[in-house]
């Protein structure tokens, strides 16, 4: 019997199957401090958690632990590192909470419209001011969905029955996958200008964060509404809190830079204020709870490891070549244009690399969606591309052409309407340094992209290379390194500069039209 401790108040559900089960001993104890657990039930195999920190000092104290799995999305309680170390798979259970959160936007959405809470504390004091609280139906208006994962999606089915206008915006998901969801896909920038209400569902990272900004914010219909059931870092509260009063903007909000009492910084922009509430009903803990029961279970039985959250790199796989996976896609996502909707995904992987090809799948499924968490596995990262309508393929390779250890990415993009382009591009290591060796027909690149890149490619012709680097400096940019080769039939040429600094989408496109470019992108690598 396998020992499991739930030192939390997680919902019956998980220790009632797990015993039925019969092959584990469980143990439910809440409120107790877990080092003192230890002293009892040091044998613990798994253990399920909520909230509860879990250290470096918990983690020793547990010397058979094997599986630790947070009953919720989260695991940033969790020392997952010091568990690597120790040998101890730490699992989460993503999407048991989705329905509560999306829910949560109607309902916040639905008690602004109708004054619900005013409302209700002036008719508790006596008073009948039905005139005062005239409301709004949000029928028949447009809600604007800002990240179509899969709370976005569970909110854009709970307001269909709303007769509401939905567009969205989600660089991952295809057209047909949209049409699907009766979804309009638009820019960022179309969608902040159309919306009635904009609804955020995107995770918080370098990408993101403070992506809702004063440019965003400004496009807004008068009286619009954002609703943030995110995370805090994705709104610019300064920028809202210049064009609140402006634009009479509306905020409901329910998450936070930490969750926990005091006074919180968006008080006076908020309209309505909820203390993290999106995933506490009583479904969603017993959604969580049924679900760490049962991957458990699944992870014991038939090795199912899609839900670890804190995997090793394989044995013999240098790490660099997990990155270089992740730069080709992300290089190859920027040159096919950030915000067109792919099709296909491709690869081919060379030399000793290929035993690697399905772990190597996951970081480029991270370069194409960051809210993907590299930790998962192979299996995870197919359904993910798999749900946004994404096709993939690994192609079998020819070890005979001496390409070495490298890696092609291919990404097939919708270019308009019936109309598909596909932008390969090769890599390896050199010497621990990720270089790119090739991008389409352009051969015998090898440049470090890491950092600002420019690339255009044009009919091969005089003066080219020298136009885009006079209006480069004329922009006060310094060019630190350039490549520019033929094709392989001498008709086409690319040039590829590695700049000290961001250049300007304005500026790409100048130099675009002057050269009359085939392609013209702006990359940054980190």
């Amino acid at each position: 019997m396998k020992k499991v401790l739930i030192p939390t108040k997680l919902d019956a559900v998980a220790r009632n199957m797990l015993m039925d089960h019969g092959g584990y001993d469980v143990h439910q104890l809440p409120g107790v401090d877990l080092l003192e657990l230890a002293n009892d039930h040091a044998d613990t195999y798994a253990m399920i958690v909520r909230s509860e920190k879990i250290t470096e000092a918990v983690i020793d104290a547990f010397p058979q632990l094997k599986v630790i799995i947070r009953a919720g999305a989260g695991y940033n309680t969790i020392d997952i590192q010091s568990a690597r170390k120790r040998g101890i798979d730490v699992m989460n259970t993503p999407g048991a909470n989705s329905n509560g959160v999306a829910e949560e936007v109607v309902a916040l959405m639905l008690a602004d419209a109708r004054h619900i809470i005013p409302a209700d504390a002036s008719c508790r004091e006596g008073l009948w001011e039905k005139s005062k609280f005239m409301g709004r139906e949000i029928t028949g208006k447009t809600i604007g969905v800002v990240g179509l994962g899969h709370i976005g999606r569970l909110a854009v089915r709970r307001l269909s029955g709303f007769d509401m206008r939905v567009v969205g915006f989600d660089p991952m998901i295809s057209s047909d996958r949209a049409d699907e969801l009766g979804v309009e896909l638009l820019s960022l920038e179309d969608l902040f200008e159309v919306s009635d209400y904009v609804t955020l569902h995107i995770p918080e990272n370098n990408a993101t964060r403070g992506i809702v900004n004063r440019d965003l914010l400004s496009r807004m219909k008068n009286g619009a509404t954002v609703i943030n059931c995110a995370r805090a870092g994705v709104l610019n509260e300064d920028d809202f809190r210049a064009l609140k009063t402006e634009k009479n903007l509306r905020l409901l909000n329910d998450v936070y830079p930490k969750d926990e009492a005091g006074a919180k910084p968006i008080a006076d922009i908020a309209d309505i204020m909820l203390p993290h509430l999106g995933a506490s009903t009583k479904e969603a803990n017993e959604n969580a709870a049924r679900m760490a029961a049962r991957i458990l279970a699944e992870f014991d039985e038939k090795g199912i490891t899609s839900y670890i959250v804190n995997r090793d790199i394989p044995e013999g796989l240098d790490e660099a070549y997990g990155d270089l996976a992740h730069t080709l896609t992300a290089f190859a996502r920027s040159l096919a244009g950030p915000d067109r909707r792919i099709k296909l995904l491709e690869t081919s992987v060379y030399g000793n690399l290929s035993r690697f090809s399905e772990w190597l799948v996951v970081p480029m499924v991270t370069a194409l969606n960051p809210d993907f968490d590299r930790s998962l596995d192979h299996h995870a990262a197919i359904s993910v591309l798999a749900d946004n309508g994404i096709d993939y393929a690994n192609r079998d390779v020819d070890n005979r052409k001496g390409y070495g250890d490298s890696i092609t990415v291919d990404l097939t993009v919708e270019a308009g309407k019936d109309q598909m382009q596909t932008v390969s591009v090769r890599g390896t290591v050199a010497e621990g340094q990720i270089m790119i060796s090739r991008i389409n027909d352009f051969e015998k690149l090898y440049f470090d992209p890491a950092g600002h890149s420019l690339v255009f490619s044009y009919q091969d012709r005089p003066g080219v290379l020298g136009i885009i680097a006079a209006a480069v400096a004329e922009a006060g940019i310094n060019i630190d390194d350039v490549r520019n080769p033929h094709d392989s039939k001498g008709k086409n040429s690319i040039a590829v500069l590695k700049v000290s600094q961001p250049v300007s989408r304005d500026i790409v496109d100048q130099i675009a039209r002057k050269v009359e470019a085939h392609i013209a992108a702006s990359i940054r690598i980190s």
